[in-house]
């Protein structure tokens, strides 16, 4: 698919309804629409990197992005996506004016699964575009508990190697000492640096971005919670449990077996 005549098509007739699926490795580059997006997530873990953050999207959850929001995805081989764009009027609902992840409830999935036999534009007119119209109209009411697992990023050049270090020994027991001693810096250097460029501290940027690991590991590899747990150095099970309930605000049990569900 061709990314540039991808996105003139999206917002090329203002009223449509836009669907895409796509079931294998699709990059778009850093963009924005006209339009409201809908991106379900079948299989695999997506991201998408917006200018300041993050998001992590676990399989069998769903991403609202408002309209004129500079983003793309990340994805791979193993995911599968749907995508539909809607318009959005300035009056509409609040909901559609926030980014946000949320997880997939049987209706939406059904009304999903149902319009994968449209593609492109659907119009007012046609048979589709009431029940397509639908979809946008429940979002408010069934996209009440968003998953808060955003991760700040930044294009400081001085950031780029502690985050990679960061990234490269994440199995490891980091501290901030420790990281600036690797990566050049005083502490009290990087520490100013992680709250001036990242908005958060060393620990809470770690334990982030440990949470995101684990979910990738629920979702591509067999490891059971314990597993994950001790594979991310933590000592018990109980410490890693009250680490992803902070960030998640749901136990890795109960997370793993919506997953699954």
């Amino acid at each position: 698919m061709d990314a540039t005549k991808f996105l003139a098509a999206v917002d090329q007739i203002p009223e449509s309804v836009y669907i895409m699926h796509e079931k294998n490795e699709f990059r778009l580059p850093q963009h924005t629409h006209v339009k409201g997006q809908l991106t379900y997530i079948e299989g695999g873990v997506a991201y998408i990197h917006l200018v300041d953050k993050t998001l992590i999207i676990p399989a069998r959850h769903y991403v609202w992005i408002p309209k004129g929001l500079m983003h793309f995805f990340e994805m791979h081989k193993s995911v599968n996506i749907m995508s539909i764009y809607f318009s959005i009027d300035d009056d509409d609902n609040p909901f559609f004016q926030k980014v946000g992840i949320y997880p997939i409830n049987i209706l939406l999935m059904q009304m999903l699964y149902y319009s994968v036999r449209w593609e492109g534009h659907v119009l007012p007119g046609d048979k589709a575009f009431p029940f397509m119209a639908g979809i946008k109209n429940i979002l408010p009411d069934i996209s009440k508990k968003a998953l808060p697992i955003v991760l700040p990023t930044t294009e400081n050049e001085r950031m780029q190697p502690v985050l990679q270090y960061i990234n490269d020994h994440l199995f490891e027991p980091l501290t901030i000492s420790l990281v600036s001693r690797q990566t050049g810096f005083s502490e009290r250097t990087l520490t100013r640096l992680f709250k001036v460029t990242m908005r958060i501290s060393f620990l809470q940027y770690f334990k982030l971005l440990r949470m995101v690991k684990a979910i990738e590991m629920m979702l591509q590899t067999d490891k059971s919670i314990s597993e994950i747990a001790y594979t991310l150095g933590y000592s018990n099970v109980s410490a890693f449990s009250n680490i992803f309930y902070q960030v998640t605000k749901i136990r890795p049990s109960e997370f793993a077996r919506q997953l699954l569900s």
